[in-house]
């Protein structure tokens, strides 16, 4: 399909909630999913960095994350579950703030729990690097930002200040 344009920090359409996904809407999806993939692709060509993307970066409103790490996943109507009271910390990078870094607390291990396209239900655990990215997307489908969960005031840099931190 094609490669989108992604929603940058301070579009007011980031901070909204996502609309669930109903059945009767998986077959409109699947360009969706093209789309989210090669955004996905080309923001990694350009950055170095990119391992998933939810739907409401490109502007579309719904819940609903694409993957691609060792192999692609699509995740509908995702939800975070049995989350740890072990936290870690880390600097989180952004599509939608390509430059910028942000220096957050996160779950180190939960489960999500999602819809795949044959409408069948799956609970994965997570946890490090994959328990953070897949929270970091979820909250994209809650209208949260990673800048929302800044430690502190100093929880910011830029991608090209990255040997300081």
């Amino acid at each position: 399909m094609a490669v989108r344009d992604v929603l940058l920090l301070g579009n007011p359409k980031l901070y909204q909630v996502c609309d669930p996904i109903k059945h009767d809407e998986l077959e409109l999806l699947k360009p969706v999913i093209t789309d989210l993939k090669d955004t996905l692709l080309d923001f990694r060509k350009n950055y170095g960095a990119g391992r998933a993307i939810a739907a409401p970066q490109i502007g579309i409103m719904k819940r609903i994350i694409y993957m691609e790490i060792d192999k692609s996943q699509v995740f509908i109507n995702p939800i975070i579950t049995n989350k740890s009271k072990e936290m870690i910390q880390l600097w989180d990078d952004c599509i939608c703030f390509p430059n910028l870094l942000v220096y957050v607390s996160r779950y180190a291990r939960c489960d999500i729990r999602f819809l795949d396209f044959e409408w069948k239900e799956h609970n994965m655990t997570l946890k490090d690097d994959l328990s953070e990215l897949l929270q970091h997307e979820c909250d994209h489908l809650d209208g949260i930002l990673a800048v929302s969960r800044a430690i502190d005031g100093r929880s910011f840099a830029l991608r090209s200040q990255r040997k300081f931190l």
